[in-house]
């Protein structure tokens, strides 16, 4: 009689577990913090704050007093490869056009890498980011 609650209770250990690793919902979900820049010298600190309600990605670029909201999120599954448009304010009050390309690397892993290319107005170049 005594093996079955020291079982029962091995069983919902185990189940605690697997229902942990379920609550980390969409791969994109959460924050991603790295940077972006045209060239290895020139780089810029980049936040990037991502949700989804289970039927789209919204999010915030820099999160704060100089925020950008994404307009525009998308994902393909088969290939992980992401896609975000967003327009926002510069420091001179001009509006500034965002576009972000990338690919989800390290999908299984739950520090996983956006790693592509980041447009903000006429600058271009790659950007890496880790979601913390």
């Amino acid at each position: 009689m005594r093996a079955r609650p020291m079982l029962l209770a091995i069983v919902m250990v185990a189940l605690s577990g697997v229902i942990g690793a379920a609550q980390y919902g969409h791969p994109l979900k959460g924050t991603w913090s790295g940077d972006w820049g045209p060239n290895k010298e020139t780089r810029h600190r980049l936040l990037l704050e991502l949700h989804w309600d289970g039927k789209a990605i919204t999010g915030t670029i820099n999160p704060g007093p100089n925020a950008v909201p994404l307009q525009k999120a998308s994902v393909e599954p088969s290939t992980w490869n992401v896609r975000f448009e967003a327009e926002g304010k510069g420091p001179s009050g001009a509006t500034i056009r965002y576009l972000v390309e990338g690919k989800i690397e390290n999908l299984g892993s739950y520090r996983r890498v956006l790693i592509g290319t980041w447009t903000q107005g006429a600058e271009r170049g790659d950007f890496r980011l880790t979601r913390n």
